[in-house]
């Protein structure tokens, strides 16, 4: 009987790290589970001995709970059910659905390439009466007519011509059952009624459906297909081409409920047009039926202007905190985040950005920008008379916000950076001092960062900066 509640389920397979497509795959089964009031489920697909690793399952699970993703029921492991598997194999091709075929990808090939034709399976061992053994594979018996069809929530109506697809693998010849066989056997006992999954899923989907009609299986899921995540030259996102791990963007400082809300985005949207908001919202607002068909662009750079936008929303006690990861230079460049944080917090796009930011305050000297450099000194002879205006200004000042701004107005005037009004142009004027006290071209606050830096430093890298001109 069909469970009276929702069940769904993420079926991830432990051959590598998760990546942002599977990790958008599981969000929205959790997202219509949690949003329906139903059930998330997770099976790990891992009959294939030779690829499966067990510390990859350790990190899928790890990569779902930063996500914020928790699920209902112990996971399911296929790797403990073969004999599951392979009784329902036997029921198959004792009831004449399968066939036991001895015809190697060699042998298939050939036949292919002297008749011409579309690639393929030929049933060339359907009418044989091959039995089990070793180098045979069962092979389901596709009906050479009609049309296998459903209903899918996204993509609408979908149907297939039974006789253009080949008969497909349901055993290898090893005895280790493929996707489509374990899927069907697996959904059943789990009560699974609904499979959202991605589009590269539909082809399967018809004999997904043909097996279950094989096995006498009366309640059929419903179906629906996600948009595929293309890059930005459109092409779909590929674990070779792009930068897909989910791992890599946490290692990043990219923030889990960022990234939760973005990968919420990719083919659904709220129906009020405000994308930035918690995920409990977006659970509120979450309808199945409100998934675009169309291919959704992961775009790095939405999500670096999400994350940035949670960055700056949190207590600075809490952006310290979540830096504390990223700090891989200690006390000083603690020290340093602490006496700049609201600053850093201001401008960072992401955690792992937060350290370099400051890290002219626990370096002995700067890191020199060449560019930054270039910029404000060799292409503009007033940077120069600025640094010697400086080293006078700031000498004897009191080493605070409001007295540094001031100061810098007398170094702008004395080195020429006026507006036609007689009136100092404190943004230029800071260039210089900046580039010498810190070798960036920018960061946090230029007179927030002299108080931080305090003046025995300050003034040594004035003198350094002049020294350097010559």
């Amino acid at each position: 009987m069909k469970p009276t509640s929702p069940r769904c389920r993420f079926a991830p397979s432990p051959t590598g790290f998760l990546h942002v497509g599977s990790a958008r795959a599981a969000l929205f089964n959790w997202l219509f589970a949690r949003s329906a009031g139903g059930s998330f489920l997770l099976r790990i697909e891992d009959t294939d001995a030779d690829r499966s690793r067990a510390e990859l399952t350790g990190d899928i699970f790890e990569m779902l709970r930063w996500l914020g993703l928790d699920w209902d029921e112990e996971p399911l492991h296929q790797s403990g059910r073969l004999e599951v598997y392979a009784a329902s194999a036997a029921a198959l091709a004792g009831g004449g659905a399968a066939y036991y075929c001895d015809c190697t990808a060699e042998r298939v090939r050939g036949r292919h390439e002297a008749r011409g034709g579309p690639p393929g399976y030929d049933g060339h061992c359907r009418e044989r009466g091959l039995g089990p053994g070793p180098g045979r594979a069962l092979r389901f018996r596709m009906p050479g007519e009609g049309v296998t069809a459903w209903d899918d929530v996204v993509r609408g109506k979908v149907s297939f011509e039974n006789a253009n697809l080949e008969d497909f693998v349901l055993l290898r010849s090893d005895g280790t059952p493929t996707f489509l066989l374990a899927n069907v056997v697996d959904d059943d006992a789990m009560g699974i009624t609904h499979v959202i999954r991605g589009e590269d899923h539909v082809n399967g989907t018809p004999k997904y459906l043909l097996i279950r009609a094989a096995l006498g299986l009366v309640d059929q899921p419903v179906f629906a297909h996600l948009p595929l995540l293309v890059n930005q030259g459109r092409k779909k996102l590929s674990k070779r081409r792009d930068d897909v791990s989910l791992g890599d963007y946490r290692a990043r400082g990219y923030l889990s409920e960022a990234m939760a809300n973005y990968l919420a985005l990719l083919g659904w949207g709220p129906p009020d047009g405000v994308e930035v908001r918690p995920i409990d919202e977006i659970v509120s607002l979450f309808r199945l039926e409100d998934v675009n068909p169309s291919p959704a662009f992961f775009d790095v750079r939405k999500l670096e202007h999400m994350n940035a936008h949670y960055i700056r929303a949190m207590p600075v006690e809490e952006f310290l905190a979540r830096t504390e990861p990223f700090v891989t230079h200690g006390e000083k460049a603690r020290g340093a985040l602490a006496a700049l944080g609201p600053e850093v917090q201001e401008r960072v796009r992401t955690l792992a950005e937060a350290e370099g930011y400051v890290d002219f305050l626990w370096l002995d000297e700067p890191v020199m920008g060449p560019d930054a450099w270039a910029k404000v000194f060799e292409r503009d002879p007033r940077g120069a008379a600025a640094i010697e205006a400086a080293l006078l200004a700031f000498a004897e000042a009191d080493f605070d916000v409001e007295t540094l701004r001031a100061a810098l107005g007398d170094v702008a005037m004395a080195a020429g950076y006026v507006n036609p009004e007689g009136r100092p142009q404190l943004a230029k004027a800071q260039a210089p001092v900046r580039v010498a006290l810190t070798g960036k071209a920018s960061g946090p606050p230029l007179f927030e960062s002299l108080v931080a830096l305090g003046r025995t430093a300050t003034m040594a890298r004035l003198r350094a900066a002049k020294e350097r001109l010559g």
